[in-house]
């Protein structure tokens, strides 16, 4: 079972100091269709981020600007 910690570093690339519930994002993903869920996490002391991952496949983003 995939936690919110392992969520959000699947999307980070590192472990985060904090993670809030998984959820349902409410939409569906761009490349495949599929149903997408939603992980808040503060990977540093400064910074809240939610992330966005697709549980069909390897699609993912999150809410930073680029």
């Amino acid at each position: 079972m995939v936690t919110p910690e392992t969520l959000a570093e699947l999307v980070e690339g590192e472990r985060p100091m904090e993670a809030e519930p998984i959820q349902d994002a409410d939409f569906e993903c761009p490349d495949c269709g599929e149903n997408v869920i939603q992980v808040g996490y503060m990977p540093s002391v400064t910074e809240f981020v939610t992330a966005y991952k697709c549980q069909e496949c390897d699609w993912a983003d999150d809410d930073r600007d680029e």
